[in-house]
C-alpha cells in the first residue's frame, strides 16, 4: 500500500525570484497603479490603503526591513528544499492554481487533474532589465530549451477516477496544445524545489482566482480529505507527498488573516477554515485555498515547522504573506 510520508507548502510569489533591489525600488513604483480588496472584499485603490495603513508603515519597509526578510525567506526556501529532498518521494502530489495559463473563460474547470506521462515546461525570453517583473516571472521557466519533467501518470488518472466515485467533477488533462506549458504554480516548484531529483508530480489544478466556479473552503476541505482516502487506499508500495503551491495573502499583506489561517492549520481547526468567508480569499489570496486542501490531507500529521514572512514593499503595505511549511507523522 502507498504511504503519505510527507507534505510541504510553499508560497511561490513573484517576489520569490525577484531581486532584492526589486523589493526595495522596483515595487514602489509598481504597486501603485494596482487595485486591491479591504478587510470586507470590497475593491479598494492603492490610495485608499495608503490612507488607512498604520502610522509605523514607513518603518516597515525601509531598505533594512526589505533586506531581513529577503534573506529570511530564502533561508526557509533552502531549508524547505532539502525537507522534500531528504523525503526520498517516489511521487508528489501539487495542489496549486492557474492564472490564465491553460485555461480560459471559455472553459475554467473548478477542479482539474493532468494525466499525461510528462508535462511541459518552457523557455524563457531574454529580456532587458527595465523588464524586471516579467524577468522575474521567467525565472520559473528552462534557461535554454524545454523541459518535459515526469508526471505519475497511473496515480493521476487513479485519483481521477476515485475523486469522481467520491462525487467530485474533474476535468481530466492529458497532455498540452502547443505552445502551452505547466503554469507558474507547478513550474516555480520544479525550478526552486525538485532540480536536484526530479519526483514524479501529479498536478492538481484547483480554480481558486476566477468566479463563478471557485470551490468553497468547505469543499477544498473535502478535496483534501477524499485525497487522504485515496492515497491511503492506493495499492502500489510508494512513498507519497502532498503540496500546496501559493498564497498566502497578497497583493495586500494581511498578517491577521495569515496568522488565522496558521493558527488553524497548526490546531487542526478544521471547523474555523472551512467557515472562512470567501471574500476574504480574492486575488492573490485565494491560493490559501490550496493551503486549505492540504489542511485536509494531513490528519494525523503534525505541522514541524512554517516559516511566515509578511512581505511588505510600500507604505500601504502592499506585498504578500509569504509562508513554507513542512508537516511530519
Amino acid at each position: 500500500m502507498a504511504h503519505l510520508v510527507a507534505a510541504f507548502a510553499s508560497s511561490h510569489s513573484v517576489m520569490l525570484t525577484c531581486e532584492l533591489k526589486d523589493w526595495q525600488r522596483h515595487f514602489r513604483e509598481f504597486d501603485p497603479k494596482g487595485s486591491y480588496y479591504d478587510d470586507n472584499g470590497e475593491v479598494c485603490s492603492y490610495q485608499d490603503l495608503l490612507a488607512r495603513a498604520p502610522a509605523n508603515a514607513a518603518d516597515l519597509v525601509t531598505d533594512a526591513a526589505m533586506a531581513a526578510r529577503f534573506e529570511t525567506v530564502h533561508a526557509a526556501m533552502a531549508r524547505l528544499r532539502r525537507d522534500i529532498a531528504d523525503a526520498q518521494l517516489d511521487a508528489l502530489i501539487i495542489c496549486g492554481d492557474d492564472q490564465a495559463e491553460l485555461f480560459r473563460d471559455i472553459l475554467m474547470p473548478s477542479i482539474g487533474i493532468y494525466h499525461g506521462m510528462t508535462i511541459r515546461n518552457g523557455v524563457r525570453q531574454d529580456l532587458p532589465p527595465e523588464q524586471w517583473y516579467k524577468r522575474a516571472q521567467m525565472k520559473r521557466l528552462e534557461d535554454k530549451v524545454e523541459r518535459h519533467y515526469p508526471v505519475d501518470a497511473a496515480l493521476a488518472k487513479y485519483l481521477i477516477s476515485g475523486l469522481v466515485e467520491h462525487n467530485f467533477d474533474i476535468a481530466a488533462l492529458k497532455g498540452l496544445a502547443e505552445g502551452e506549458h505547466e503554469g507558474h504554480a507547478f513550474s516555480f516548484i520544479h525550478k526552486m524545489y525538485l532540480q536536484e531529483r526530479t519526483v514524479p508530480i501529479v498536478p492538481i489544478f484547483l480554480n481558486t482566482f476566477f468566479p463563478p466556479n471557485q470551490p468553497t473552503p468547505a469543499r477544498c476541505l473535502a478535496l483534501g480529505g477524499a485525497l487522504r482516502a485515496l492515497i491511503d487506499a492506493y495499492p502500489l508500495d510508494l512513498r507519497i507527498g502532498v503540496m500546496a503551491s501559493g498564497g498566502l495573502s497578497h497583493f495586500r499583506a494581511e498578517e491577521g488573516l495569515d496568522h488565522q489561517v496558521i493558527d488553524a492549520i497548526r490546531h487542526k481547526d478544521l471547523s474555523f477554515l472551512a467557515a472562512l468567508d470567501p471574500k476574504r480569499l480574492q486575488a492573490g489570496s485565494s491560493e490559501i485555498r490550496n493551503w486549505i486542501v492540504l489542511a485536509a490531507a494531513t490528519r494525523g500529521f503534525d505541522l514541524d515547522w512554517i516559516s511566515y514572512t509578511p512581505a511588505y514593499r510600500t507604505e500601504a503595505l502592499t506585498g504578500t504573506g509569504l509562508a513554507f511549511a513542512s508537516w511530519k507523522r
